[in-house]
């Protein structure tokens, strides 16, 4: 049995993969902020977690004995998406990167990141602690 396959660790594996993702995407959009015609691009995931959570799924959850098998409810894992913005333009070279806003975008994935590394760390040593029985 593997522990750290339940819907909710992998869930929060996809969200510390988003944030990596998004870290990427945030330092290409910096990085060109004086390239003309560059278009910036961000990285949709909790948007689609969202979505995805509030759909009505079915309380049960199949399992899955042979690979031809039609999922059956089961956890809800989106893949985060890069999306870019080709719609607007911040000045004459019709690059529509913010610095001010890029920036500000860093540092609140870099938190979200850390909020989901403590949570990854805390559910390890919840794991350990069952399984060692001490606390």
């Amino acid at each position: 049995m593997n522990l750290l396959s339940g819907s909710s660790f992998q869930r929060l594996e996809g969200a510390v993969h988003a944030a990596e993702m998004r870290q990427n995407v945030i330092s290409n959009n910096i990085a060109n902020v004086d390239t003309p015609h560059f278009k910036r691009s961000e990285v949709e995931f909790e948007q689609l977690l969202e979505q995805q959570m509030g759909n009505s799924s079915p309380k049960l959850k199949g399992k899955l004995t042979n690979a031809r098998h039609i999922p059956i409810g089961g956890p809800v894992n989106p893949t985060p998406q890069v999306i870019s913005d080709k719609d607007t333009a911040m000045n004459n070279n019709e690059n529509n990167v913010d610095i001010d806003r890029e920036m500000s975008l860093l540092a609140k994935n870099q938190l979200s990141y850390n909020a989901y590394l403590q949570q990854v760390n805390h559910e390890i040593k919840m794991m350990r602690t069952a399984i060692e029985g001490r606390g």
